[in-house]
This record gives C-alpha cells, structure tokens and sequence, in this order.
C-alpha cells in the first residue's frame, strides 16, 4: 500500500514540478529582457544629456525622448508580464502549501486515531486477550506479527507526517521569497511609471519650444522611422508565382481592419495608421503565405509581409509575432500584437499598427483605404 501512496504522490507532484520549472525558465528570461531594455534606456539618456542647446538639438532631443518613452512603456509592458508571471507562481505554491496542510492534517488525525486505539487496547489489556485467544502457537505468531506491523505503521505514519512538515515549512518559505519578488517588482512598476511622466513632460516641453516648421521635420522623421526596413522591390521576387490567397486583387474591398477594435488615424496613400486598445490582436486581412518577419532596429518592434498572390501586405510596428516565415495564414488569423507607439506632436503613448499594400507592378498607384471600403 505504501509504495503505491508513494507513486501516486510523486506522479501528483511531477506536471508541479514541471510547471514551476517552466515558469522559473519564462521568469529568467524576462528579467534578461528587462535588463536589456534598462540598459537601453540608461544609454539614450546619456545621449539626450550630451545634447547641446539649440534648434537641431531640440529637434533630436524631442525625437530621442519620443524613443526613450516608447523604450518606457515596453519595460513597463515586459515588467509586468513578469509580475503576472510571479502571480502566477504564487497561486501555485499557495495551492501546493495548502494541499500539503491539508495532507499534513489528514496524517495527524489519523495518527491521533491509531494512538487512541493503542491505548484503549492497552488499558483494557486486550493485546493479551487477543494473544491468548490464539488457536495455536503459529496463529499466536501471526497476530504478533499483525501487532508488529501496526506499530511499524504508526512510526511511518508519524514519518509521513514529519515529511509532510518539512515539505510544508519550505512551499511557505518559496512563497514568501516570491511575494517579496513580487513586491520588488511592484515598488519597480511604480519608480518607471514616474520616469515616464517625466520623460513625457520634458518631450511635451520641447515640443512646445520647437516651431511649426520644426515641429513637421520631426514628424517627418518620425515617419520616416515607421519606414518598413525591406525593400519591397526585393520581396515581390519572393511573389512570383505564389499561389496562396491569389484571388486577392487591386479591386477587394469590404475587408475587416487588421486591428480587433481598431480605428484608422490616417492615410498615406498605400499605407494606414491604426490605433487600437493595449494588447489588440492584428489579423491578416486576406489568406496568403508569409514571406518575411523583420525587427526593426530603431523601433525594436515587428515588420510582418504577407504575399496574397503576388501582392504584399505589410503589418509594421508590432510588440510581438505568433507566425513564422514561410507559414500560410488563413484570412482574419492573428499574426501578432500591436505595439506601442508615441504621437510626434503631443508625445502621447498610442498603440498602432502602420499597414501598407503592395502591387505586383510598381507604377500601379493603390489606396489602402480601398481594401476597407463596404
């Protein structure tokens, strides 16, 4: 019986401990991101210090601080996942520690029993009774036998349960390492969201210095950082004769925005800005194969391309991809998350994706409104 307890046990805590493990690896690996990311953010302030006074400078210091804020909130973005992911382990070890209380108090109530037992047996003296009832000297040897193994299971009971304290006492201590974990990452969220707001306040004080001509060169350049990092010249080789989703064309309309509960800011002919909630899912809006992902270096987030025949979609701006290269997708598919962004003129945190579309021929002239039009 007891080695199948045993077995039961171990297989019971084996997916736990596979779990923690895997939380304990996902956690490391945030606290590298956000290490990175501080680092980052500590060398552009000293960039933005080395800044002399001046109307170029101003200029580059209002576009480097609209970089350090978006740097911000992606720490922040990431620090919380680590948060959510220290929450997460606390209300498993909080479960383990209760299950193994629970356990621990079966066990001692059940000991309690035995005890009480024995010693009811042992004031009405009915060892003896029950030994010299014996038919014979073999079955006197049997219910002697039979005493022993109750005595040695009461020692492993009180073995249990002296195990089972042990196990209890260390899930208390990991818990209470965690909450302190958390706590410290909480105090952190805190201490970055005051940076932000400071960051914030001395992006919108700049911008206020800068004049109106000032103030569209620095929307042009941020503009310019949006640029998708691959020519799509070099990209509709990798078109040519592809077959997915090739019922696409310059007359599809009527397509749902690749933003769930997006809305578009602007048009820039074949490109669109679209502003939607923290955390929205962007889809493709039309079947094809995905045929290039790239990170781009000044903005640290995603440029996804989808051919649909030969014309090319393109989701830039994303926090995270849930696709691979070479991958078809079917027509609404999540392909990623939006990322955040910052308004050039109010320096104002937004989450967009900037789309664009394609032809295969580059002379053809192509609205990305069209494709949305009911």
């Amino acid at each position: 019986m007891k080695p199948f307890r045993i077995l039961l046990t171990l297989l019971l805590l084996f997916p736990v401990c596979s779990a923690v493990a895997q939380n304990d690896r996902r956690i490391e690996e945030q606290k590298r991101v956000i290490a990175s990311l501080e680092k980052k953010i500590a060398a552009e302030e000293q960039q933005i210090a080395k800044l002399k006074k001046g109307r170029a400078a101003t200029e580059e210091r209002a576009r480097r601080l609209a970089r350090q804020i978006e740097s911000r909130i992606r720490l922040m973005d990431e620090t919380e996942k680590q948060a959510q992911l220290l929450r997460e382990e606390i209300r498993r070890k909080d479960r383990l520690a209760g299950d193994l209380t629970t356990a621990c108090r079966r066990h001692r109530e059940e000991y309690a029993e035995m005890v009480r037992e024995s010693y009811r047996n042992y004031r009405h003296q009915n060892y003896l009774t029950y030994l010299f009832s014996s038919r014979d000297f073999l079955d006197m040897a049997r219910r002697i036998a039979a005493l022993r193994e109750i005595a040695a299971m009461r020692e492993r009971k009180l073995e249990e349960i002296t195990t089972l304290s042990d196990q209890v006492r260390t899930e208390k201590e990991k818990l209470a390492a965690r909450q302190k974990s958390l706590d410290a990452v909480t105090r952190k969220l805190a201490t970055q969201k005051k940076d932000l707001e400071r960051d914030a306040r001395n992006a919108r004080s700049e911008i206020r210095r800068m004049s109106e001509r000032e103030k569209t060169a620095l929307q042009r350049k941020v503009a310019q950082q949006q640029q998708l990092s691959v020519a799509i010249s070099a990209l509709r080789k990798l078109t040519k004769g592809n077959k997915a989703g090739a019922s696409f064309s310059s007359s599809t309309s009527g397509l749902r925005l690749p933003v769930a509960s997006g809305r578009v800011k602007r048009y820039r002919e074949n490109m669109a800005e679209i502003v939607g909630p923290k955390g929205a899912h962007v889809v493709a809006i039309y079947e094809g194969k995905v045929v290039e992902i790239k990170r781009n270096r000044i903005t640290d987030k995603f440029d996804v391309f989808i051919a649909h025949g030969e014309y090319i979609t393109s989701y830039a701006n994303l926090g995270a991809v849930t696709v691979e290269k070479g991958q078809k997708v079917a027509r609404n598919q999540q392909i990623g998350i939006i990322g955040s962004g910052v308004d050039a003129l109010t320096m104002q945190v937004e989450y967009k994706l900037v789309f664009g579309i394609y032809p295969p021929d580059p002379s053809q002239r192509l609205l990305a409104e069209n494709c949305f039009k009911k």
